[in-house]
């Protein structure tokens, strides 16, 4: 993926951060009314562009925008290991169920951020555990993502029945003026829909974010893109590392680690990444190459055991296919603490944190 792709989606996640901040201080009528007010307007913004970049269509044949007119067409792009995206996908899941027969045609445009979401097998394989069953162009190659000028996941395009975009929606939340855009669109074009909105009931990953005492961004492993690191990386070399005393938001290693451009990874057993955070939820993508045997882990806050959905009782867990994995969800007080992974083989790479 290039670097310009790369930015635009961290400006975009920063500048919704921003709003949220803006949210939780009470700074109502301006940053977060206006792009609310700009989601929800619909106009004209051009024909449906071309699906023929897709390397792949799972649970469909190939699309087109001519075999799609007399549809009302939602495109979302997705990768599978991003938690915005994830938590968005109850909702798109329940208006593909809700609208399919009323004329709704969804597509996920699952187009990859790291390599190893280029991997055919990897994408059949979330889209069944993630219970994606609408049609799904896979694009590797980011064809369909150029093809929509696109610059974010999660993104949603609503196109009207004539195949011109009515509508669009980047990041979480505006569920309901979604569905309302879809309900006016279905109408349009001579369907009848209620006026109710779907209700979702999600759990693990899909649950929304609890932006009121989420204190802690994104962050990235690999050299490339890693902010606040707390020790000097060697660039793609073996290096033994200690944790160091953690700020907040700050990580470390601790082990022998190869620090690439992408990821993180680990040399021996035992090591260790630790990283001091303030939010109810700590995720991390990460897992073992392909062909490789899982790796044991142990997962600790405070020194105690942590409760999340991918370990047991006493913090411990597996790590295998590559993915996002939920370690920590808090059952208490949300404050400053200091999360520990440690790992019990090699092997594993670690690529990115993110909170919730």
């Amino acid at each position: 993926m290039s670097d310009s792709i790369n930015h635009e989606r961290r400006r975009f996640l920063g500048a919704a951060g921003a709003a949220l901040g803006a949210a939780r201080l009470g700074v109502f009528g301006t940053v977060v009314q206006q792009m609310a007010c700009a989601a929800l307007t619909e106009r004209n913004e051009g024909v449906l562009p071309s699906l023929s970049g897709a390397t792949e269509w799972l649970n469909s044949p190939p699309l087109t925008p001519a075999g799609l007119r007399g549809k009302v067409v939602l495109v979302d792009f997705w990768t599978y290991t991003c938690v915005n995206w994830l938590r968005t996908l109850p909702y798109v899941r329940a208006l593909a169920d809700k609208y399919r027969d009323q004329g709704l045609v969804v597509i996920g445009a699952h187009t990859p951020e790291f390599p190893f979401e280029k991997d055919i097998d990897n994408v059949r394989w979330a889209a069944k555990e993630m219970d994606v069953r609408y049609p799904i162009a896979v694009d590797s190659d980011y064809g369909v993502w150029r093809a929509f000028d696109n610059n974010y996941w999660p993104a949603v395009y609503i196109a009207d029945v004539n195949g011109r975009i009515r509508f669009h929606h980047f990041g979480e939340g505006n569920y309901d003026g979604i569905e309302k855009v879809i309900q006016r669109l279905l109408s349009e074009s001579g369907k009848k829909t209620d006026n109710q909105l779907v209700k979702v009931n999600p759990r693990g990953l899909e649950v929304a974010a609890d932006y009121g005492t989420l204190r802690s961004p994104e962050s990235y492993l690999g050299y490339e893109k890693a902010e606040s690191f707390a020790s000097d990386a060697l660039q793609d070399v073996p290096r033994a590392y200690t944790v160091p005393r953690l700020s907040l938001n700050q990580w470390g290693l601790a082990g022998n680690w190869t620090v690439k451009g992408g990821r993180a990874v680990l040399n021996d057993g035992n090591g260790k990444i630790a990283y001091h955070f303030h939010a109810r939820d700590v995720n991390l993508i990460m897992g073992v190459p392909p062909g490789s045997q899982p790796v044991r882990f142990s997962v600790r806050v405070d020194g105690g055991a942590a409760h999340g959905g991918e370990i047991d009782e006493q913090g411990n867990g597996t790590a295998g296919r590559q993915r996002t994995y939920q370690l920590v969800r808090e059952q208490d007080r949300v404050t400053d603490r200091t999360f520990e992974i440690q790992f019990a083989e090699p092997g594993v790479e670690a690529f990115c944190f993110t909170f919730g």
